[in-house]
């Protein structure tokens, strides 16, 4: 009779003991969106310390953790709240962080307490080895000095010694956001005039808008830029990719090739609508590349705090191409980051 039962039993072990094998591990794994809200993220890394900031509209916060993963359980620490009145007093958006020459470097875009003056980028520094202490000091703006149009989402870009700055502007004449580059004498002020790199010429590049430029390098140190497109009050904002002609000067606009299809778009089975306004940074391992964008939950959420901000692994091809593949969807399971 003992035989009778030790044979049901023994499946009832082994079944067990695949179903804890088939079971997803979710200590190894973690779920987009990573925060409730967060337009325009932005991560880097810094001394095994990974720093995340967003758009709030009204001062700039920073979070700090040793696993993105973890990001929600890192407290906002406020570290700058515009003035009253000036030129940079309100509509605080797209803030990044940038260790350069042994301070912190925050570029930010405001927009004037007189309401009549268009956006800009402006730039506050930090001596304190950790952001989140010490004093910002406003640096201003940061500007081509021949023109002083409407110029947001500026970043920094390091090449074969030279430091430049990035950004979505205006050329005065129409209202065509285009990205432009020049280079920088230092961390706050540029030495040359800038340059037009990119301006919306395919379909999927709607409304007239090139935004929010990241740079990413792969192994081979190839550059590319990637953008955003069509608005993000839109459920076609999306992510667009150029290329850097190997060893070229990113001065002169033909060594830039524009993608002629985006990198990233909707998927809205995934709740993934209007994906864009990306940054990118390493796992801990320092093995993998990740990507970190917002997107919406739903339809028709345009621009304001219910964007959320999502992470996911972007691979490369065997031409050196980087590849996202479609958002992931909110609520399944990602393996986290090599070493978290």
């Amino acid at each position: 009779m003992k035989g009778v039962y030790l044979l049901p039993l023994y499946l009832l072990l082994s079944m067990t003991g695949l179903c804890q094998q088939l079971k997803p591990d979710t200590a190894a794994t973690f779920t987009n969106p990573l925060l409730q809200s967060g337009p325009d993220p932005w991560v880097i890394q810094e001394g095994g310390i990974y720093y995340y900031m967003a758009t709030t509209g009204h001062n700039i916060t920073l979070r700090k953790t040793k696993a993105m993963s973890a990001l929600a359980a890192a407290p906002a620490i406020v570290v700058w709240t515009p003035p009253a009145k000036g030129p940079n007093a309100r509509d605080i958006w797209a803030p990044e962080l940038h260790r350069l020459d042994g301070k912190w470097y925050l570029y930010y875009t405001a927009g004037s307490s007189d309401s009549i003056h268009p956006q800009h980028t402006f730039v506050l520094e930090n001596t304190a080895a950790d952001p989140t202490t010490g004093t910002w000091t406003d640096k201003g703006q940061i500007r081509d000095t021949a023109a002083n149009d409407f110029a947001i989402d500026g970043t920094v870009f390091s090449y074969k010694g030279q430091r430049y700055f990035i950004w979505s502007g205006h050329n005065g004449k129409d209202n065509v956001q285009r990205l432009y580059i020049a280079r920088m004498k230092n961390p706050w002020t540029l030495a040359s005039g800038r340059v037009e790199i990119a301006a919306p010429r395919y379909p999927w590049e709607k409304n007239g808008i090139n935004e929010g430029p990241e740079i990413l390098v792969n192994k081979q140190q190839d550059v590319f830029l990637v953008f955003s497109v069509c608005g993000c009050w839109t459920d076609d904002y999306a992510l667009g990719l150029m290329r850097l002609k190997k060893n070229a000067d990113p001065m002169v606009a033909a060594n830039w090739t524009k993608m002629p299809e985006p990198i990233l778009k909707g998927k809205p089975e995934n709740g993934a609508f209007s994906p864009g306004h990306n940054g990118f940074f390493k796992s801990v391992n320092g093995k993998e590349d990740w990507i970190i964008y917002h997107a919406n939950s739903r339809a028709k959420q345009g621009c304001g705090g219910q964007r959320n901000p999502r992470m996911q692994r972007l691979t490369w091809d065997a031409g050196g191409l980087p590849v996202i593949g479609e958002p992931v969807k909110i609520g399944e399971p990602q393996r986290k980051p090599a070493g978290e």
